[in-house]
């Protein structure tokens, strides 16, 4: 496969499917400098862009522990639920800063 043509994020992809389980980011992002060939002026940058895109790209999914996947290898019934509980997190946040909203103001009245 030709990676020095690929964007990193569309090489990622491919090493990914290609080891067809989840891989520490550092690793993977490793992997793909080093295959793309592209230069890197500092490491910490190049992570934080790749891993920015990886992070925006819905071919990926987040598995815990700081290793990624591919959301093709997520079942159906785990994609619906993690969205549901993104949800409840959503509302969840809003009731705490509606609180604190609250606290604040009978604190200065």
């Amino acid at each position: 496969m030709d990676f020095e043509h690929m964007s990193e994020v569309d090489a990622a992809y491919h090493l990914l499917a290609k080891k067809g389980t989840p891989v520490h980011y550092k690793e993977l992002i490793l992997e793909v400098i080093d295959v793309t060939h592209k230069p890197v002026q500092s490491l910490a940058v190049a992570i934080s862009e790749i891993y920015t895109m990886m992070n925006m790209d819905s071919r990926f999914h987040y598995e815990g522990e700081s290793k990624w996947g591919l959301m093709e290898w997520v079942p159906p019934e785990v994609k619906r639920s993690s969205s549901r509980s993104s949800g409840a997190a959503a509302k969840t946040a809003i009731t705490k800063e509606a609180a604190r909203k609250k606290k604040l103001e009978s604190i200065q009245n």
